[in-house]
Formats: structure tokens, sequence, C-alpha cells
């Protein structure tokens, strides 16, 4: 829910009242990487985060942070039997360090399949016991299962993973879910922590590595409890629209549209639902803090929020809210923009050319004396301005202009003809 001020409701009061301690966070964290109903697309997200970056919290040179051990399918040197030994040893309560369950990609629904052979998305073989044996894939909801009961915290990353996503969506037959879908809303961590989003599809890099370290300074006793909303969201991150932050919002307070991708105008009536999607791409931007949807040109079309992709389809149509917030716009903001040119024009000149009645540039568009309408204008403007205090104007205009302005023409400078600076032969305009 929203407060009075359209700031969101946090689920802070979920976690403990105080820093969980003595759980082994001093020098090292295991991440395990589970991949569900996936494009990779988180991973490579999360592989372009620089604050901080995913190496950094491998290297463990964030200040405060435990060094990060990421079990992660694309990114680890192991493969086979010795790549999925870290993930058995947790499943079977062995590893001896705490860990952290990531899930990408959505959460299929496996029991639906009428035998345990059944699956949609699997990792690794042979079983999930201390000795692995037979070809037999490991359903991938069997390693959710097995492992999030004993991590001390369990995060989706990406829309797929925090709600459903492009395979949940109507007409799949996968079934698919996120995981806190799967998990159910009486899910807890070993350190008290229900299921942690970072939507986006592909999310924010930055968005989740931040999380990450936030959340584990707080789980080392060294860093304020982190804030999420009512649905799992870092709240610093997702309490605000996209349209709040987008570089294109003052067209959308002018009344001026975009046409086509692409152009430079309020996206809204091209498909951008910007102004009910909370999202904070346009304020971080893609990868290393720069990019992004709007920013490059594209409609927000709501992948960071539950309701993608089905209650923002068809996408690039024009939200039926914008036909009547975009007709209003386009009445006061037409006025609204012609009144914003008027001030831009009294404050492209100088006081100087005001007294002078003139502009010494030599591009056309600057050229030539206010006209009465500008001047009238501008009185009844200045007027306002300067209402209850000293009118700067009136004060200028008693300064006399100065004895050395336009001193090329004084000193007798023929200006059409070209200047002998390295005492060549001298040549007129026409020649050169």
């Amino acid at each position: 829910m929203a407060d009075k001020n359209g700031k969101h409701g946090n689920a802070s009061s979920i976690l403990p009242d105080r820093a969980t301690r003595g759980i082994g966070l001093e020098e090292l964290v295991h991440v395990f990487w589970v991949s569900g109903m996936s494009c990779d697309g988180c991973s490579i997200a999360f592989a372009g985060a620089s604050n901080p970056s995913m190496e950094q919290l491998q290297w463990g040179t964030v200040p405060g942070v435990p060094k990060m051990v990421l079990h992660h399918p694309m990114f680890s040197e192991d493969a086979g039997d010795a790549f999925i030994e870290p993930y058995r040893q947790a499943a079977a309560g062995t590893l001896g360090a705490p860990y952290i369950v990531v899930l990408e990609g959505s959460v299929p629904d496996d029991e639906s399949f009428p035998t345990a052979d059944g699956f949609f998305s699997s990792m690794g073989a042979g079983g999930f016991g201390p000795t692995p044996g037979g070809d037999q894939p490991n359903r991938v909801t069997e390693w959710l299962y097995r492992l999030a009961p004993g991590a001390i915290a369990s995060m989706a990353i990406g829309t797929c993973a925090t709600w459903g996503g492009i395979p949940a969506a109507a007409g799949n037959i996968t079934g698919s879910m996120s995981l806190m879908d799967y998990l159910g809303k009486d899910y807890r961590s070993t350190a008290g922590v229900p299921v942690i989003n970072v939507p986006g599809c592909a999310p924010v890099g930055d968005n989740f590595s931040e999380t990450v370290i936030t959340l584990l300074l707080w789980l080392r006793g060294v860093g304020y409890p982190p804030v999420f909303d009512e649905l799992g969201r870092p709240a610093w991150m997702f309490d605000q629209t996209v349209h709040r932050h987008c570089p294109k919002a003052g067209y959308y307070e002018e009344g001026v549209f975009a046409e086509e991708p692409g152009d430079n105008q309020c996206l809204v009536e091209i498909g951008c639902w910007g102004p009910v999607v909370q999202c904070n791409i346009v304020e971080r931007g893609a990868q290393n803090h720069m990019g992004g949807c709007m920013a490059a040109g594209g409609a927000c079309i709501g992948c960071t929020m539950p309701g993608f992709p089905d209650k923002y389809a068809p996408f690039y149509k024009a939200p039926p809210g914008s036909a009547i917030s975009g007709g209003i716009s386009k009445v006061y903001g037409g006025a609204i923009r012609r009144l914003r040119r008027m001030s831009m024009k009294t404050g492209n000149r100088e006081p100087m050319w005001d007294n002078a009645d003139e502009i010494p540039s030599p591009w056309a568009a600057a050229k030539g004396p206010r006209t009465n309408t500008d001047k009238f204008a501008a009185y009844f403007y200045k007027k306002l301005q300067y209402n209850g205090s000293t009118h700067h104007g009136n004060r200028y205009k008693k300064q006399p202009l100065p004895k050395s302005r336009d001193i090329l023409t004084q000193k007798g400078v023929d200006h059409s003809q070209s200047v002998d600076v390295l005492r060549e032969k001298v040549r007129s305009r026409e020649e050169i």
C-alpha cells in the first residue's frame, strides 16, 4: 500500500528485531545459483554489475562484507559432479558454512507430471545424495525444495523468478510460478528472512549486488536492517515510478508526445507504462550507470511488475488511461509550453542587450531587437518576479553601456577582410 505521500509501505517488521549474529559470516558465504525457466539474462546482468561488481564480491574486497563463494552453472570453473557436489553438501546440511540460494528463472510445476521422472528444468544428474548414481536429471524444483530451508536467505533475481514472468504468461503449459509462490507465504530462511525479490527483465545488475551486500552487512550485525516493501522488493529501489525520474517526463507535462520509438518526447502514446511502473532504471541506468529503456528511446512495458507480461499487453499500444491524462496534458501543457518559451527567450538575453536593443551574435536565430510583444510580456512578468523585492532590471537600465563594447569596430577593423595573423597576404572574403 502507499501512504498519503505516495511512498509504499515496507515489510521490515517481518525481519528479526536485531541483526542475526553467530551464523559464521565473518569469513565467507556460499551462494548457490539455481537456473529455472530462464534465458540466462539475469546472469548476464549480474556479470555486468559495477557497484559492487560480481568480482568484488567474490574477491571479498567490499569492506565489511564476507567473501562470496559463487556456485554458478555458467561462471564456475568446475563442471559435472565436481560442480554439483557443494549443492549436495548444502542440501544434506554438511556444507559447514552459511549459504544463500539465488533463483534465476521461474519455477515450473513439475508436480503436475504423473511420475517423478518428468521435469521441465533440471540441473545436474544422479540424485541428491552424497554419492551420485545414475543419469536421471535432477529437477530444479527438487533443488529448491532441499536448499531453501537451510539457507540464510533465498533470493529471486529477475521477473521470472520474482513473479513468474514470461514462462508464467497465459497459455504456457509449464505452469510456472515465482519462488515466493513455490515456497509459500510462511517461508522464512534460517535467519528469519522471507523471499527477497529483485525484479526486472533483465534486472539492473547493481540492484541485485547492492541488495546482497546490504543483506550481508545486516546479517553480520554491522548494518541496519534493509527495508523491503510489501512484496519483498528493496524499497529504496522500487518505491518510485519510472515516470517520476524519466528524462522524458518534462515533455509529458508540456503535452508533447513521441510518434515513433526513438523520438525524444514522452513515450506514453506509443505504449509507455512508466507512470504506473515501479522501477529505478532511469536514474540508475542499465549498466555502469548508463543506458536504460527510456534513455535509449524505448517505452516502458512494465517488466518489473508482478502483472508482467499479460497485464501490460499488447506492447507498444497506448495504455487506456493515457487517452484521458494525455489529452488533458496536451491542453494545459500547450499553454504552459508557450509561456515557458517566452520566459526562455527573455532569459537568453543579457541585460546589456536589452539596453542596446541588439544582440552581438552573428547567428541568424539570435538576431534582431525585441518586438513590442516581447517587451509587453517581459514587463508584466518582471512585475510579478520582483514583487516585494528589488527590481534589478530597472537598476540595470541606469547603467551606461560599456565604452569597450564592440571594440573591433571602434578600432576600425574591416570585418569584410581576413585578419593577417601570420603576416601573410590579406585576402578579401570573396577571394577566400
